[in-house]
């Protein structure tokens, strides 16, 4: 029994290593692009803002297939909490520019 564990789990981490070598896993260094079904750089497509529980501010982009979130921040990097919104809404056209339809 001991056996077949090891042999299973040789198999499982040789598989990995084969996903990571076919180049269809490497995202690269340049993560300001979205390489999806339409590459582009993510500056071109529009954000709006989520507002969190807490009353703080996150830019969020949905293109159909994925999401992008990040905090917004002032420029000394302290969270913005502008109440442009309820908690947990979001508002602003951040779905533009989609081409997959989107059932949410």
């Amino acid at each position: 029994m001991y056996v077949l564990k090891i042999a299973a789990g040789l198999a499982m981490v040789t598989s990995l290593a084969a996903c990571e070598l076919d180049g269809l896993s490497q995202v690269g260094a340049d993560k300001s692009r979205d390489r999806g079904f339409r590459s582009h750089h993510l500056s071109t497509m529009t954000a709006g803002i989520w507002v969190d529980p807490n009353g703080c501010d996150h830019w969020i982009i949905d293109d159909g297939v994925e999401g992008y979130l990040s905090q917004r921040l002032d420029k000394y990097g302290k969270p913005v909490c502008s109440q442009a919104a309820p908690p947990n809404t979001v508002v602003g056209p951040f779905k533009d520019g989609q081409t997959i339809s989107d059932p949410l």
